[in-house]
C-alpha cells in the first residue's frame, strides 16, 4: 500500500479502517492498471489521468464515490452532485457486497466521463467511453 494511502487509513477509527482496507483491496484487484493516490485528501483511482473511484470518511460513514456512476445503469448507487457521480455509504464492513462492488468497478472501466478536462471545458463533461 502506498504510504500516503496508508497514512490516510491509519487516521481512521477501527471500524472505518476495516471498511477502507476492504475497499482498497477490492478496488486494486479490479483496477490493476490504474494509478492510485491521495487526491483532495482522499484515496482515488485514475485511468489515464481521469478519476474513476475513491472513498472518503464523512460523518455518516465511509463514502465510496464513482465519478461516472450515474451512467452505470445498475442499482445500489445514489446520485451525488450536479455531474455524473454516484455513491454508496458504509458504516460497517459487513454492508459491503463484493459482488456489487466488482460490478460497479467493471462499469467504471467501461463508462467514463472526462473529468480530467472539466476545467478546460468550463464545467462541460464529455463522454470518453
Amino acid at each position: 500500500m502506498e504510504q500516503d494511502i496508508k497514512a490516510n487509513h491509519n487516521s481512521q477509527s477501527p471500524e472505518d479502517l476495516e471498511i477502507c482496507n476492504l475497499l482498497y483491496e477490492v478496488i486494486c484487484a479490479n483496477l490493476p492498471k490504474s494509478e492510485r493516490k491521495i487526491w483532495h485528501a482522499h484515496p482515488v483511482w485514475f485511468l489515464d489521468g481521469n478519476p474513476i473511484v475513491g472513498y472518503s470518511k464523512l460523518k455518516s460513514g465511509v463514502r465510496l464515490l464513482f465519478w461516472s456512476g450515474q451512467s452505470f445503469g445498475v442499482e445500489g448507487l445514489t446520485p451525488e452532485g450536479s455531474f455524473k457521480a454516484a455513491d454508496v455509504r458504509y458504516t460497517d464492513v459487513k454492508q459491503i457486497k463484493k459482488k456489487d462492488l466488482k460490478l460497479w468497478l467493471s462499469k467504471a472501466k467501461k463508462i467514463q466521463w472526462d473529468y480530467k478536462n472539466i476545467v478546460k471545458r468550463k464545467g462541460v463533461l464529455e463522454r470518453l467511453k
